[in-house]
C-alpha cells in the first residue's frame, strides 16, 4: 500500500511513534506494579486507570475549543506532549497507589491538551478520500511505539531485574524526542487554507454547531464505551494465567504489532467501503475477545485472543476519527474531536470502576461478560440509527 502522505502526517506520527514507546514501556507493568509491589487491588487499578483516562479526555473538549479559536494549533501540541514528558519517569518516585494515580493523572493532563488539537492538525493534510488512511497511519505509528516500548523493557528487565523504577525514569528519553521533533512540522497555508474553504462552503450549521449526524454517532459510543474498560484487566488476567509480569510486555508488544499491522489497512478500508462498516467489524471483534477472557482461563487461549483484539483497535480507532472528520465541518474539528475523546474518557472512568467492582463481587468472568453485551448492543445500535457516510459522499470537497 503506497503511503504519499504529506510530511506533517509523518512527523506527527514520529512523534505518536516515541510518545508511545515511552508510555508503553511502562503501562503493562502497571497492574503488578500497583497490585503485588504497592498492594493495590482491582478497584484501585479501576480508580487509577479510569480517571486518568477521564481526566485526559474532558480537558480535550477545553484544549479542542481552543485549537478551534487559535490561529497555530502546534503551541497547544507541543505544551501537551512536555508536560507528559516530563512527569511520566516520576512513577519512578511513587511508594503507594495514590502517588501513582496522581502521576497518572498529570501524565493524561498532557494527552487531554494535545489530543484534540493534534487530530485537527491532521485534518488539514488529508482529504475526504484520504481520511481513514490519514488516521489509520496514525494510529499505526501510535502502536508501533507500543511495540518498540514494550520490547525494549523486556529486554531492559531481562538483563536488570526487578529494576522496574529505573526503567520508569529511562522513559524520559523517548518523551524529549518527541518533543524536539513536534518542532519540525509546520501547519503549512496550505492544509489551513483548503479546510477552511471547505468549511465556509458547508454554510448554516457548520460552524454554528456540531450536526445531529455526530451527535448519534456520540450516542452510540457512549453504548460501546460504558464496555470498554481500562486494557489493565486483560493484562492482570493474562499475567495470572502466566504466572507472572516477566513476559507480559512481550505480549503487549505482539498486540501491538497487530494494531500497526491493521491500522492503515482499517482506515483504507473505511475510504473505499464506509465507516460504519468498518468500525461495526471492530467492536463486534472487541465483543469476541471480551467473550474469550470471560469463558477462558488458558494462557494459550487468552494470549490468540488478546493478539485479536488487535483487529478492534486496527478496524475501529482510526476509522472513528475519520467518521468524527467527515460529519463536522473543518472550523469545528477541535470542539467535535474533544467531545470524541471526552466520550471515550469518562465513558472508561465510568466502565473501569463498574467492571473492577464486578471483578470483586462477582468475578473476571462476569465483568468481561457485561463489556461484551454491551459491545453487541452498540453494534446493533451503531447500524440502526447512524447513517453510512461515504468518504466520496464528504461535503468537504
Amino acid at each position: 500500500m503506497k503511503l504519499d502522505l504529506p510530511r506533517p502526517i509523518w512527523l506527527l506520527g514520529w512523534v505518536s511513534l516515541a510518545t508511545d514507546a515511552a508510555t508503553e514501556a511502562i503501562y503493562p507493568l502497571l497492574p503488578f506494579f500497583l497490585t503485588r509491589l504497592l498492594g493495590a487491588g482491582a478497584v484501585s487499578l479501576g480508580i487509577v486507570e479510569g480517571a486518568a483516562e477521564a481526566v485526559n479526555s474532558i480537558l480535550k473538549i477545553l484544549s479542542g475549543r481552543a485549537a478551534d479559536r487559535a490561529s497555530a494549533k502546534r503551541p497547544i501540541v507541543i505544551a501537551g506532549y512536555g508536560i507528559s514528558s516530563a512527569v511520566r519517569p516520576l512513577i519512578a518516585l511513587t511508594t503507594s497507589w495514590p502517588q501513582v494515580l496522581t502521576v497518572r493523572v498529570l501524565d493524561r493532563v498532557g494527552k487531554g491538551i494535545r489530543g484534540a488539537p493534534r487530530d485537527a492538525m491532521l485534518a488539514l493534510w488529508a482529504t475526504p478520500h484520504t481520511r481513514g488512511k490519514v488516521f489509520g497511519f496514525h494510529r499505526a505509528m501510535d502502536h508501533a511505539g507500543a511495540v518498540v516500548g514494550p520490547a525494549v523493557a523486556s529486554l531492559f528487565l531481562f538483563l536488570y531485574p526487578d529494576y522496574y523504577r529505573t526503567l520508569f525514569a529511562l522513559t524520559i528519553v523517548p518523551g524529549a524526542v518527541a518533543v524536539a521533533l513536534i518542532f519540525l512540522v509546520d501547519e503549512g497555508a496550505a492544509g489551513a487554507g483548503e479546510a477552511g474553504r471547505a468549511g465556509k462552503a458547508r454554510g448554516p450549521g457548520g460552524a454554528a454547531g456540531l450536526p445531529p449526524p455526530f451527535t448519534r454517532f456520540m450516542i452510540v459510543l457512549t453504548i460501546f464505551t460504558l464496555g470498554n474498560s481500562t486494557d489493565a484487566f486483560l493484562l492482570l488476567k493474562l499475567t495470572d494465567a502466566a504466572g507472572g509480569v516477566r513476559f507480559v510486555p512481550l505480549m503487549w508488544s505482539a498486540l501491538h504489532v497487530v494494531k500497526a499491522a491493521v491500522s492503515v489497512v482499517g482506515g483504507s478500508w473505511s475510504d473505499r467501503i464506509g465507516r460504519r462498516a468498518v468500525i461495526g467489524t471492530g467492536w463486534m471483534v472487541y465483543a469476541a475477545v471480551y467473550a474469550g477472557f470471560a469463558v477462558s482461563n488458558r494462557l494459550a487461549t487468552l494470549l490468540v485472543c488478546f493478539l485479536a483484539y488487535g483487529f478492534y483497535f486496527g478496524f475501529a480507532e482510526g476509522t472513528e476519527k475519520a467518521l468524527v472528520a467527515d460529519l463536522v465541518s473543518p472550523e469545528r474539528r477541535g470542539l467535535a474531536f474533544g467531545i470524541y475523546n471526552a466520550v471515550l474518557g469518562v465513558g472508561a472512568l465510568a466502565a473501569s470502576l463498574v467492571f473492577g467492582l464486578i471483578w470483586r463481587s462477582y468475578g473476571p468472568a462476569a465483568a468481561f461478560s457485561t463489556g461484551a453485551a454491551l459491545a453487541l448492543v452498540a453494534t446493533l445500535m451503531l447500524f440502526a440509527i447512524i447513517g453510512s457516510p461515504h468518504a466520496a459522499d464528504s461535503r468537504d470537497e
